[in-house]
């Protein structure tokens, strides 16, 4: 068991792993001196303890608390250079257009005796009277870096964040949290998983439902040798094929390969170039895709589906609608060779009766009642199916009529999982009302603005407005019945204010890592000062290269105009860049700031300002790449020496781009100029620049987020139902529900009755 591996996961959950006994911690202690040198560190990087914790220190030799030193500061990205390419960048340089046409042109056709000026390391002359070189940390003309920093602020954080004990048992509850989770895993979490799979033995008591999260468990145990899982989970042959088709892919959703190999294509060329058929990334990405497996590994799939509780005529229904890649999947694995040997029966029928057709499909007769419009038959046969009833509800509510299609919902309603209840409700809305922009996250894109279902057009305002809100009665009903069903002897009840700021964690999940929180997209955080500071940090480990990432901000300002800071612009309407950094130096990457002052902002009457990054290179975003923001009450430094502006006590919230994410470009964060808060909100796109983000997708997605049911909101309904009293204080409540444990996914689906 490795304590720093323990340490990170603890820290994403604002703790600190001590692998101590709890009940020995004495809370009368005197605090040491290391302890108290260990508190003055811990404050410079934005962090402060608890009571608990700080006693519990006491028990920890010196060196364990520089280990813990050591992983906060490598977390926070402390020893790695901060210096952006502008020295003081808070102070404008003054840079043009013609300064860089006239130092184009003096580097094509002249040279040192025509053009008077300096020459630098990379060999570009800048002419006299262009770029004030003694502002730079590099050529401003092609954006190396010559120049770092082996520095950064600390301690001007007005806000410090509070960290809690972790032991073993807590890391043991989080762990079980995460496997029974009824709820799709977000990135962070997903990482979380696998380090704690990596780190510790499967917990006897683990329920894994969660289709994403038994592929998960079962590759990381199948990779140490252990199949266990796989044949306790993997209970239809559907199951079996997702698992096959993720660990290949990666997908959990099964996806046509032609379907796939395309998508594939597409992503390469956009972020290469053209792929031709004979070059090697094409046959690499063929190779990648093709069906090559151990005899092990045959024998293991063939006992899975030997093993499934299903008829023959079941299994082959189940497997129908994927049956060609079905009939690859057999002939990769050899199941045909293995379903000839004993105790192998099971399969061999299976097969069978896969490949003689001997059986009927539900979705088969569903599609012979849709065409003949018979909503009676149709709505029954959906009812048999509660979760692809309510996942084409909205169409078949349009098609058959509103009463009778949630007539027929409402009868099964309460044996759907909430998540997929409050999916509804969230989406309502949006979906009937057609002013509103649809967004949509395909499996291998990005999110996609999409076009209202034709239907709707049928239908007047008035139609519209009843049939979400019908929808919206639905699901506030059964998140009713369901909070009445639960017993209680509680009388009272405590909901953190924050809560109301967070969404119920159902759709968009998070793919980045956040390595000091576990914010949800959708959780808005209060902006304290009057300034706001954006940062990019990329380039950690790699060697120096050309490698242009790019911080940039929108900001909308009255009368549908735009204001953008970027690297083609360093200066507009309250807000001012650091300058375009396009090749990093050795191993300690570099890094660009946006400076935002909300009172020029609000002077100039902005409503939002939109946070992206970008890969303007070939390729995509960088793994490693941080990016955040600052805020504090305080004024936050810029250094006129090297131009550093990162302070770790001023971050607020940072994530980190996961390995094999392919994003192009992120919007990372909107900030609310009238409300002073910012946004926390992922949403991929493929383009090299702000001007990629599509700003309508943006404005969807914001008011998506803000009609999504809160986690507030939901504990209002459990109150309301099970007539609990709302108090100020968690000390003085029956039920407490606090920031810290609604970072834990499997405690807030559990209040769902999940």
């Amino acid at each position: 068991m490795d304590d720093k591996i323990l340490s990170k996961v603890a820290l994403r959950f604002k703790a600190v792993f001590l692998n101590i006994d709890r009940k020995a911690i004495n809370l009368n202690s005197t605090i040491t001196e290391p302890v108290l040198a260990f508190v003055k560190r811990l404050n410079e990087n934005g962090f402060c303890l608890n009571e608990e914790l700080l006693h519990a220190l006491n028990a920890v030799n010196v060196k364990h608390l520089a280990e813990i030193t050591e992983i906060i500061d490598e977390v926070m990205g402390v020893k790695l250079n901060w210096a952006p390419l502008v020295k003081g960048w808070d102070t404008p340089t003054g840079e043009s257009l013609p300064d860089y046409l006239i130092t184009l042109i003096a580097n094509i056709f002249g040279n040192q005796s025509v053009y008077k000026g300096t020459r630098l390391k990379c060999g570009h002359l800048i002419p006299e009277g262009t770029f004030p070189l003694e502002r730079y940390n590099g050529c401003p003309f092609c954006g190396q870096q010559f120049e770092t920093a082996n520095f950064v602020y600390k301690g001007q954080g007005s806000k410090l964040k509070e960290l809690r004990l972790f032991t073993i048992n807590d890391i043991q509850k989080v762990y079980l949290s995460l496997l029974n989770s009824p709820t799709p895993l977000d990135g962070t979490q997903k990482d979380t998983l696998q380090l704690l799979l990596g780190e510790l033995p499967l917990p006897e008591n683990a329920d894994v439902t969660m289709k994403e999260t038994i592929m998960l468990v079962i590759r990381a145990l199948a990779s140490k040798g252990d199949y266990s899982f796989g044949d306790k989970m993997l209970k239809n042959p559907a199951d079996i094929l997702r698992y096959l088709w993720y660990d290949k892919t990666g997908y959990v959703q099964i996806i046509e390969p032609k379907t796939l190999i395309s998508h594939s294509r597409k992503i390469y060329s956009h972020l290469f170039g053209p792929l031709d058929k004979g070059s090697d990334a094409a046959q690499a990405m063929k190779e990648k895709l093709r069906l090559k497996y151990s005899r092990k590994c045959c024998l293991q799939v063939a006992r899975w589906l030997n093993a499934v509780p299903i008829t023959a005529k079941q299994a082959a229904e189940i497997m129908n609608p994927k049956r060609g890649m079905w009939v690859r999947f057999i002939r990769a694995l050899r199941l045909g060779e293995y379903a000839q040997k004993n105790g192998m029966e099971h399969l061999r029928d299976i097969l069978d009766v896969f490949y003689r057709k001997d059986y009927t499909t539900w979705q088969g007769e569903l599609n012979k009642a849709l065409k003949a419009d018979d909503g009676a038959t149709t709505l029954k046969m959906l009812q048999q199916r509660p979760g692809l009833f309510a996942r084409c509800l909205f169409a078949t509510m349009l098609r058959f009529g509103k009463d009778a299609t949630l007539d027929a919902f409402n009868q099964i309603s309460d044996n759907l999982p909430a998540r997929l209840l409050i999916s509804l409700g969230n989406a309502a809305e949006s979906y009937f009302n057609t002013d509103l922009d649809r967004i949509v996250r395909p499996i291998t894109g990005t999110p996609k603005r999409i076009d209202h279902n034709i239907i709707l057009t049928l239908y007047t305002d008035t139609d519209r407005n009843e049939m979400a809100s019908a929808v919206d009665k639905i699901y506030q009903q059964s998140m009713a019945r369901r909070f009445a069903a639960q017993k209680t002897e509680s009388k009272t009840i405590y909901i953190d204010p924050s809560l109301y700021n967070i969404p119920v964690s159902v759709g968009d999940r998070s793919a980045s890592i956040q390595d000091t929180s576990c914010a949800l997209t959708g959780t808005r955080f209060p902006v304290e000062g009057n300034s706001v500071r954006l940062f990019l940090q990329w380039g950690k480990g790699l060697p120096a290269q050309w490698l242009d990432m790019d911080l940039s901000c929108r900001i909308s300002l009255p009368n549908n105009e735009k204001a953008e800071c970027a690297y083609y612009n360093l200066t507009c309407v309250g807000a001012k860049h650091s300058g375009d950094i396009q090749q990093i130096p050795d191993m300690v990457g570099t890094a660009e700031y946006i400076e935002l002052s909300l009172p020029e902002l609000e002077k100039a009457g902005a409503k939002y300002v939109t946070f992206t990054c970008n890969a303007y290179s070939n390729g995509a975003l960088s793994p490693h790449l941080v990016v955040g923001w600052m805020n504090s009450k305080y004024p936050m430094t810029v250094s006129n020496e090297k131009g550093v502006a990162y302070d770790p006590s001023c971050v607020q919230h940072q994530v980190r781009i996961s390995e094999g994410n392919l994003s192009k470009g992120l919007v990372f964060g909107v900030l609310d100029v009238a409300k002073r808060e910012i946004i926390w909100l992922e949403m991929p796109f493929t383009a090299q620049t702000l001007r990629g983000a599509d700003a309508a997708s943006v404005e969807a997605l914001l008011h998506r987020l803000e009609t999504k049911l809160s986690i507030g909101g939901l504990l209002d309904i459990k109150a309301k139902v099970q007539n609990l009293t709302i108090v100020d204080t968690p000390d003085t409540a029956d039920e407490s529900y606090t920031y810290e444990w609604a970072l834990n996914p499997a405690e807030v689906a559990g209040i769902m009755n999940e």
